[in-house]
């Protein structure tokens, strides 16, 4: 019987220790919220910008192609050299047209020969006709006969002028100055008027066009926020300098120049349903050749009261639409869902869902869901995208827009 007591006592003690160790237990369960980081958006002024793909092409381009038969006894150019206007490049055997010349002006001096005679003459006639010693009809004749005399000098002045010509285009000169590409002829070459094959071409290509393609859609879309004047547009309108284009050469580095918008095109392909426009770039080092691959990032407008939101605060729902986490006044996680139109850089321009003065969460993502107590920390994004503590706000400063330079965001990371 006391074996028994003993047993009893000994149960009522264990169930005593272990509601006191669940006691203890629940109080511990109460977890702190979670420390995220957030980042509070502001609108700014946002330049809204397209990629598109292009090629380039010279300036100005010259096929060169003889004026006059003959044949080639001399090239003068370099193959590869850079000309001037007026620089020779072929030389065309001449002897033909220096005979044509020497020709054309005999007939000439024949014809003054004749018109001085029938001048002459027509004034005798008319001295004559004055005393009544010839009949009209003579005088008439003596008339014409100078007149005549008159445009056969006139035509053969014309002819020694077309001689001249000819044999002035047996030089072949630059018309224009840039590149003279490789020769299609060598001299002994018989070439011909007009021929169907350049000689060469003379190429500029200081500055240099590139012509870039875009949707005929992405026209539309642009256009139309313009006229709602939720874009100010800096292609197509009076202020055209302000539109910078950037390019990418095909290595991927940037080239260094930023070049301007000269012309768009006002059709849309029937076949690809895209439209043209053309920006020119300053290329004193040569660095683009005509018929290069680039890609370009043009500045087509600005977004005056943009808000951008950092990437890595975005996902997507099952639906495929863009949602971020929020931190309430109450510091509750809100899930939204965002308007994305663009990337910029490491954000995302966002043109729904957001306010001045939010706070989206940027780190910490994984431990907290939909209405979830949080534990708000300013924080900063670098150009990598990778999150550093925000430094404490000085008195007077402007409020944090969103992304500034900072350290990496695995120390953050580590310090919780």
């Amino acid at each position: 019987m006391l074996f028994a007591l003993g047993l009893a006592l000994a149960a009522c003690s264990q169930e005593g220790g272990s509601g006191q160790q669940q006691a203890a237990g629940g109080k511990g369960a109460a977890r702190p919220p979670a420390e995220v980081g957030v980042v509070t958006l502001h609108p700014k002024p946002v330049t809204i910008t397209s990629n598109v793909a292009g090629r380039t092409s010279a300036y100005e381009s010259a096929e060169i192609r003889p004026q006059v038969n003959g044949l080639i006894v001399k090239k003068v150019y370099a193959d590869g050299a850079r000309v001037a206007t007026g620089d020779l490049l072929y030389v065309i055997d001449d002897k033909t047209y220096q005979a044509a010349v020497d020709s054309a002006q005999a007939t000439l001096e024949k014809t003054k020969a004749t018109l001085a005679s029938a001048e002459a003459s027509a004034k005798r006639y008319q001295d004559l006709l004055g005393r009544k010693a010839i009949s009209q009809q003579e005088a008439d004749n003596a008339q014409a006969t100078y007149l005549s005399a008159k445009a056969d000098v006139s035509a053969a002045e014309a002819a020694l002028r077309s001689a001249r010509i000819d044999l002035d285009r047996t030089e072949i000169r630059a018309p224009l100055a840039g590149i003279a590409g490789q020769s299609t002829v060598d001299p002994g070459a018989l070439v011909t008027s007009n021929q169907a094959t350049a000689l060469t071409t003379i190429r500029r290509i200081d500055p240099i066009y590139v012509d870039l393609t875009e949707t005929g859609e992405k026209l539309l879309d642009f256009r139309r926020s313009v006229q709602e004047g939720k874009l100010k547009a800096l292609v197509g309108n009076d202020d055209t300098e302000k539109a910078k284009v950037t390019l990418t050469l095909p290595d991927g580095s940037t080239y260094g120049e930023p070049g301007t918008i000269d012309f768009a095109d006002i059709t849309i392909s029937e076949s690809t349903g895209s439209f043209t426009f053309r920006a020119v770039f300053p290329n004193p080092d040569r660095i683009l050749l005509p018929g290069m691959y680039v890609r370009a990032k043009v500045e087509a407008a600005i977004n005056e009261n943009g808000f951008l939101v950092p990437q890595r605060a975005v996902s997507r729902n099952a639906k495929g639409e863009a949602t971020a986490l929020f931190v309430t006044a109450e510091n509750k996680a809100q899930m939204r869902i965002l308007g994305v139109q663009q990337d910029i850089g490491n954000d995302w321009l966002v043109n729904s869902g957001v306010s001045d003065g939010d706070r989206v969460i940027v780190d910490g993502l994984q431990k907290i869901a939909d209405g979830a107590t949080v534990k708000p920390t300013p924080v900063t994004i670098d150009e990598n995208g990778l999150v550093s503590a925000a430094a404490p706000a000085k008195e007077g400063d402007a409020p944090s827009a969103g992304a500034a330079p900072a350290a990496g965001g695995a120390q953050t990371e580590a310090a919780r």
